[in-house]
């Protein structure tokens, strides 16, 4: 008889599974954030150590772009080929192993080197995330679900500098922080291929639970356990909401990386010492997160009230991208509040446009074309990105980060404007279901 009872409590529902998901894809956001964001802490360190110039530091920061940039788009192709369970388990298992061995790391050669693979290990995360919300959440819930694995960069980037000093001060170098954060993906690992699996073929699953998923997602379609059919490239090419994913995201997200990858350098370039200011550090790291649940929630909110889904998502983008443009006077002032208090401002603007960016590729396109879309739409954002991190390791080197600070203000306009263009429903169904219905 013990068997048996044991069986059936193994098999007894969990209330709200679809939230229990959501908290693993944010969690895994989370320790993707503080392994990338270790060498940005130890910037400053690293460059006193080695004599990097900021143009030798960005050569790193390139390499890990180039990988990140090519495994998205590749990346998002593989999440909807080996389906979400195994392609996340197989990327957050290669880059934990990355991580533990940067400590290794001896000279500019060889973080090129680990940074590049980093790169190709993390650049997964997000189509796979994406596309898990696809299977598991309804459309008047994504937007949350989204903001709240999104939510686990500006987590990660928050808890990172206090993580990483405390390691760098009781070492007394910069090699454990290396390695003891990149187990962390491991432990996340375990639990992962605990809970996941669609929604469709999980024994977790509460009956009504999973009608209320299919009912909402509006389709019969089967998730299977190791993916689907791939939708070629050269079809998604031909959707101007591919085009205004791909675009807008080359164009918005460069703010983000320049946050998260130069915020330290940047302070330090005027006079305040990141061990002395790590609060102020971490304040736009917060705005970000508190972002992202505004739009989503703002979004979700519209959704409610009866507007389409695709209405609501460009919505949020009128009201949160033009209002970047208040970063433009940080360019000019040296008070240090004042910096804090116009990044933390601009980082929650950005957070709740990427909010709604991350959410349109599940909203606009099948479920078997959602993680390749979201890949399409983070290679843009690599390919901005690069760009983005050489001009400020040039520009910087050459005159100062106010011309940086100014382009970061300006471009994300335009992003939003691509954005609310070219993300829209056609005039006439698409025949072949790729875009649905939003």
């Amino acid at each position: 008889m013990a068997p048996a009872s044991s069986a059936a409590r193994a098999r007894r529902p969990i209330p709200r599974l679809r939230w229990w998901i959501g908290g693993m894809l944010f969690l895994s956001t989370v320790i993707n954030y503080i392994d990338r964001q270790t060498l940005s802490v130890l910037g400053p360190h690293l460059q006193r150590d080695y004599h990097w110039t900021n143009t030798d530091f960005a050569t790193i920061l390139i390499a890990f772009r180039i990988a990140y940039t090519i495994m998205q788009g590749v990346g998002g192709r593989v999440m909807d080929l080996l389906g979400t369970r195994r392609g996340l388990s197989v990327s957050v298992s290669f880059y934990s192993i990355v991580a533990c061995l940067t400590s290794l790391a001896n000279g500019i050669a060889s973080f090129r080197i680990f940074r590049f693979l980093l790169g190709a290990g993390e650049a997964c995360n997000w189509p796979a995330a994406t596309k898990a919300v696809s299977e598991w959440f309804p459309a008047r819930e994504r937007a949350w679900a989204v903001a709240l694995f999104d939510s686990g960069s500006a987590i990660g980037g928050a808890v990172a500098p206090f993580l990483v000093l405390f390691l760098y001060r009781v070492f007394g170098t910069w090699r454990p922080a290396f390695l003891l954060t990149g187990l962390l993906g491991f432990l996340w690992l375990i639990a992962w291929r605990k809970l996941y699996r669609p929604p469709e073929l999980h024994p977790r699953v509460s009956k009504d639970e999973l009608d209320y998923i299919l009912r909402e997602r509006g389709t019969t379609e089967q998730v299977s356990d190791s993916g689907g059919p791939r939708i070629a490239w050269r079809k998604l090419f031909g959707y101007k909401q591919t085009w205004g994913l791909v675009l807008g995201r080359m164009l918005l997200d460069p703010y983000w990386f320049m946050v998260t990858d130069w915020f330290a350098i940047y302070l330090a370039s005027k006079g305040f010492s990141l061990i002395d200011s790590a609060l102020g550090f971490w304040a736009p790291f917060l705005a970000a997160d508190l972002g992202n649940f505004c739009g989503g929630g703002i979004s979700s909110y519209f959704i409610s009230r009866g507007w389409p889904v695709g209405k609501s998502r460009r919505a949020v983008l009128l009201i949160f991208g033009p209002s970047m443009l208040l970063l433009i006077p940080a360019a000019f002032v040296s008070n240090y509040t004042a910096l804090i208090a116009l990044f933390a401002w601009t980082s929650f603007a950005y957070a709740a446009c990427s909010t709604m960016f991350l959410s349109l590729p599940a909203d606009v396109f099948n479920t078997r074309a959602v993680a390749s879309a979201s890949g399409l739409g983070g290679t843009g954002a690599g390919i901005g990105t690069l760009v983005s991190t050489y001009l400020i390791g040039a520009i910087t080197d050459r005159f100062s980060f106010q011309p940086v600070i100014i382009g970061a203000s300006l471009v994300p306009v335009i992003a939003t404007v691509i954005m609310v263009s070219l993300v829209r429903a056609g005039k006439r169904p698409d025949p072949e279901g790729i875009v649905v219905d939003f």
